[in-house]
């Protein structure tokens, strides 16, 4: 089979974490507040210093709103895992025409042990000894 050829069921599936729920998003909204919070009352802190004369405050005075949204951009990804602002394309493999068929056989050689562990596993599964030799003759 050619990598053109493979269904949807043989792409790799991407696994999200669910969004937090419960006691898992009130901690993470209390952390938000807590850390906004701090970054507003050392944001104030830094511009009082920097009117009085303090240059290298200037500095602070600007990055703490930016650390503030931040911490709102990370607050929204832990919230928010299922989205994705721009989802990848799925990879096909690109592979030299004097080596396609390496690829092949190397594929179909991954098909088999996986067969072969399968069947091993339903037969542990089952209680019931198998012989790996005879699974990988057929």
């Amino acid at each position: 089979m050619s990598p053109d050829e493979q269904s949807v069921d043989d792409q790799p599936k991407v696994v999200r974490p669910p969004a937090l729920k419960g006691r898992e998003a009130f901690k993470t909204h209390l952390m938000l507040v807590v850390t906004l919070a701090l970054c507003a009352l050392a944001f104030w802190f830094e511009l009082g210093r920097a009117e009085r004369g303090n240059h290298l405050s200037w500095a602070y005075v600007f990055e703490w709103p930016l650390l503030a949204g931040f911490g709102i951009y990370m607050w929204w990804k832990f919230m928010h895992p299922e989205t994705e602002a721009h989802p990848r394309p799925q990879k096909t493999a690109k592979v030299a025409p004097e080596y396609a068929g390496m690829l092949l056989a190397w594929e179909e050689e991954k098909r088999k042990l996986e067969e072969v562990a399968r069947a091993e596993a339903d037969a542990a599964a089952s209680g019931t000894a198998s012989d790996p030799e005879r699974l990988t003759d057929q």
